[in-house]
């Protein structure tokens, strides 16, 4: 006969069994916001979208050629907090304006420089802003579905500058996680995937559409909480610019142009709390050309321009 199993066998498989289960657990968390009724939390969101313009060579001796830099900065620090939620997870949050920066440079000259902070600018219109709320309706997968009201802010900031920052598609744009997968696919494995495309609007080159790769790469512990890193890292999507080359037509100048780029992000997610810990995402382009009618000698250098672009979104819980 074989041995009995004893008290030690028993204890020692239920170890197993429930390190197998937190394992599985782990592989397979849910990445969707979490929205406990009338919590409250602060985030900062930063936006960037940069154009530089650079000139090379023997031009550089012609007045004509001048480096320049053009650039449009807005950071919002914000609180939102949960109204309700319906039973698919839906939450209505109420969003209000708690500081706000705006940079605007063009062509080296500051156009705009307002800091909510700042004694001197609470006159500025900008400033409306400040203390006003309007209320969304968002998704555990991070979506805004819709703009339930915000005509109280809007009119508070009627016939502005200010009123840009309250259309319909920016409020989208500034809540909208898009690191998050569909609902339908909340669960995933460490190494899985999942994408999304993102089109820019160029200057001369026109418009551009990437395809944004996100894979979760990690679960981690800290200090009690369970957190999930995402990382993002794009392609030109190849099926989207053909349907862009049908809709627009597109610069011959254009075509001149050598191109580099990078497009990366990351998110960190704390599952615990079903909350954005950080979410970041940058473009960076450079666009060359080269005289191509210079006949140079050994020691002569090309003429050639170069275009630069950055656009970049940040959000991050700061209470």
């Amino acid at each position: 006969m074989g041995r009995q199993p004893n008290i030690y066998d028993f204890a020692t498989s239920a170890v197993m069994c429930s390190l197998f289960l937190i394992a599985g657990c782990a592989q397979t968390p849910t990445l969707a916001l979490k929205f406990p009724p009338k919590d409250s939390t602060t985030y900062k969101v930063t936006t960037q979208s940069e154009m530089s313009l650079k000139f090379e060579g023997p031009m550089l001796n012609k007045n004509e050629f001048k480096d320049s830099r053009s650039q449009n900065t807005i950071e919002m620090t914000f609180t939102q907090q949960v109204l309700n939620t319906d039973d698919k997870g839906n939450a209505v949050v109420e969003v209000t304006i708690k500081e706000l920066k705006c940079l605007s440079i063009y062509r080296d000259k500051i156009t705009l420089d307002f800091d909510s902070a700042r004694e001197k600018d609470r006159d500025d219109p900008l400033g409306k802003l400040v203390g006003q709320s309007y209320t969304i309706e968002m998704t555990p997968s991070g979506r805004v579905s819709k703009v339930i009201d915000a005509n109280d802010a809007r009119d508070a900031v009627s016939g502005n500058k200010a009123a840009a920052l309250l259309s319909g598609d920016v409020i989208k744009e500034r809540h909208t996680i898009t690191a998050l997968p569909a609902t339908d696919k909340e669960k995933l494995r460490i190494g899985d995937n999942w994408s999304s495309v993102k089109i820019f609007p160029f200057p001369i080159i026109g418009s551009r559409a990437y395809e944004r790769i996100y894979t979760l790469k990690q679960i981690k512990a800290i200090k009690g909480r369970k957190y999930a890193i995402i990382e993002m890292n794009a392609i030109p999507s190849a099926e989207m610019a053909k349907q862009l080359h049908t809709e627009q037509e597109t610069s011959s100048f254009s075509k001149l142009f050598d191109n580099t780029e990078t497009y990366t992000g990351e998110l960190k997610l704390d599952l615990t709390a079903g909350k954005v810990e950080k979410y970041f995402e940058e473009l960076q382009s450079e666009w060359v050309i080269l005289d191509p009618s210079a006949v140079l000698k050994d020691d002569e250098e090309a003429n050639s321009v170069k275009m630069g672009a950055i656009r970049s979104y940040c959000i991050e819980k700061i209470d």
